[in-house]
């Protein structure tokens, strides 16, 4: 599990803080007194976690574009952090095929400009690089992709994801080399699942849409109920994130590569099996409705191979789907009654650091 008094005091800097993963990180580094610096565009959607849980009251927050280099150094150099997690992104997949260009630009440029930055920032110890589980060409094969699988993509998020590997790859072999700089910062790449939880109120994506049709008591349009991802909730992956950006931090170059952060093979359920299992734990006898538009392609079968985080990092998934989900419904449920919504946030980031120790 991550250590908290190491986070204490840790000068911080996030990149896409306002955004869903982003918002849980921020509040759960600053739980643990970290000195948060974020920087991201406005957040995405409205509402969403970032303003309900006020994360711009407990953190440095900076506006800016990943895509703007000088505005991007400015605020790292301002901050001074020892260690960075990028997770700026345009992470959906329908919407890369309508903006493939600013896709692009924030997945590849975005990286380039972010580590060509800590390239010249003297502070930065550890990096962790996000990227995605759709970095993998996939085969649509049974088993899981380790992270030594073939890159690529069709689709544009998907290519932007292993073009953004690539990059990584390059500087920590051209620029984070300790061979070439012994004070060089470690940097390494993760690469999580079909991430869910509680405040997503992204478009296109599947855990928002049902909860949105639920809260309005209308059926949901589901275009591919047979495709099956690896669901994982949202603290799981920033759980492994934190935990590389500890070992980045202490133990430098050797934990210098890509990492998997996938959910149990338990976890590794169909759309169909999702929608069901929420429809029963809000408690409504409403029918979903097949979309008989399903839109640009999409994979069906998608699996990850996380021995690499289980063996070196200790790393494991905490909880069972079904607890996931529960977790998803309570949030949203809170919301709807106009809870403290940041209050809300924390009890589960709290209830999951208690459940570690122990899974």
């Amino acid at each position: 599990m991550i250590d908290p008094k190491f986070w204490h005091g840790k000068k911080v800097f996030v990149t896409g803080h306002t955004g869903f993963k982003g918002s849980w990180l921020c509040l759960w580094l600053h739980q643990m007194g970290a000195k948060v610096t974020g920087f991201a565009l406005p957040p995405p959607t409205n509402p969403s976690l970032f303003g309900l849980a006020r994360i711009a009251e407990l953190i440095s927050s900076v506006e800016g574009d990943v895509t703007d280099l000088s505005a991007l150094e400015k605020a790292l150099q301002t901050a001074q952090p020892e260690i960075v997690l990028h997770l700026a992104a345009q992470s959906l997949v329908r919407k890369s095929y309508n903006e493939p260009v600013a896709t692009f630009l924030t997945n590849v440029m975005g990286t380039v400009n972010l580590l060509d930055t800590v390239r010249r920032a003297k502070s930065v110890r550890a990096v962790v690089m996000v990227t995605s589980d759709k970095c993998y060409h996939n085969e649509e094969w049974v088993w899981g992709y380790r992270e030594d699988s073939r890159l690529g993509g069709d689709d544009p998020y998907s290519s932007s994801k292993a073009c953004a590997e690539q990059v990584v790859w390059t500087y920590q072999h051209s620029f984070f080399n300790k061979k070439l700089d012994a004070n060089a910062p470690a940097v390494g790449s993760a690469r999580a699942g079909n991430v869910i939880g509680g405040g997503d109120w992204a478009e296109d994506r599947l855990v928002p849409d049902i909860l949105r049709s639920l809260m309005r008591n209308e059926s949901t349009l589901i275009r591919k109920p047979q495709a099956t991802r690896p669901w994982q909730h949202v603290l799981e992956p920033l759980h492994g994130y934190l935990m590389l950006a500890e070992r980045l931090y202490t133990q430098g170059h050797e934990f210098s590569s890509g990492w998997n952060f996938g959910p149990s093979e338990s976890a590794e359920k169909s759309v169909r099996w999702i929608i069901e299992h929420l429809y029963r734990l809000w408690g409504t006898s409403n029918q979903w409705v097949q979309d008989t538009n399903p839109g640009p392609a999409e994979k069906t079968f998608l699996k990850l191979d996380s021995s690499k985080a289980h063996a070196y990092l200790g790393w494991r998934p905490k909880l069972e789907l079904e607890t996931t989900l529960e977790w998803i419904v309570s949030w949203t449920r809170e919301y709807e009654r106009n809870a403290d919504m940041r209050a809300v946030t924390l009890a589960q980031i709290e209830h999951f650091m208690a459940i570690a120790p122990r899974a």
